[in-house]
């Protein structure tokens, strides 16, 4: 199981950051693409985020009301580039976006209205300005009933899109890449724990947390051999 002390233990904290691993999108871009966003919005009623990943722990936006959810037609996958942030050019993490294909259980966020065009430019600048997501409005079904949402995809045109990868080489990279912001490991374990804690038994994040963990004591295991190898020698 994937544990804070495990991850420590390999990455004790975060590292520098050159700033040049990735191209970001420019403020006139942002604003543009938000712009045409909301020209398509479905209805006039509340705005709703759709959460599947880091939003359901750090949405660092007012939340007024928040359900558990499901989005068909996409589910989560670690499929998205990263060179910064919780990896580097060297050791790139893979991130989670909505890939097409089958269902997501995640959570809604209902936005305040007051200041909502401010609040939507802040989360643009979060997910959009790596040029990675796509914003796009889904329906996702709640117990309270259905609901339009906000949901960031994967752009399947840009360079970040890493494809279908095995879940063993997706381990691989996210057992190994940090960043400036703290390791993969760390994003996945928060993850992970969101979903546990509203009620959402994801059995890919479930296997994926296995997966990095094993990895991670192989590696912890490795560094302790080579220390005792390196005592004896001295």
């Amino acid at each position: 199981m994937l544990t804070r002390d495990l991850i420590e233990a390999i990455h004790p904290g975060p590292i520098d950051d050159p700033g040049v691993a990735i191209e970001l999108a420019s403020d006139e871009e942002l604003a543009a693409s938000l712009a045409e966003f909301l020209r398509q919005r479905p209805d006039r009623g509340p705005v709703w985020l759709f959460a599947y990943g880091s939003l359901m722990w750090k949405p660092e936006l007012p939340v007024i009301e928040q359900r558990v959810a499901t989005v068909h037609g996409w589910h989560r996958r670690f499929c998205m580039w990263q060179w910064r942030h919780r990896g580097t050019r060297e050791r790139p993490n893979l991130m989670l976006a909505l890939e097409r294909g089958g269902c997501c259980h995640g959570v809604v966020q209902r936005l305040s209205s007051r200041g909502l065009r401010d609040q939507l430019a802040q989360l643009w600048k979060r997910e959009m300005i790596g040029r990675g997501y796509r914003a796009r409005w889904v329906q996702a079904s709640t117990p309270a009933g259905p609901v339009h949402a906000i949901a960031f995809v994967i752009r399947r045109d840009s360079a970040r899109y890493a494809g279908r990868l095995p879940d063993e080489t997706v381990a691989d990279y996210m057992a190994g890449a940090c960043g400036y912001a703290g390791s993969a490991a760390e994003y996945l374990l928060h993850t992970w724990q969101a979903a546990e804690r509203v009620g959402v038994r994801d059995r890919y994040l479930h296997r994926m947390q296995a997966l990095v963990a094993t990895r991670l004591q192989a590696l912890g295991a490795r560094c302790t051999c080579s220390d005792g190898r390196q005592a004896q020698q001295e």
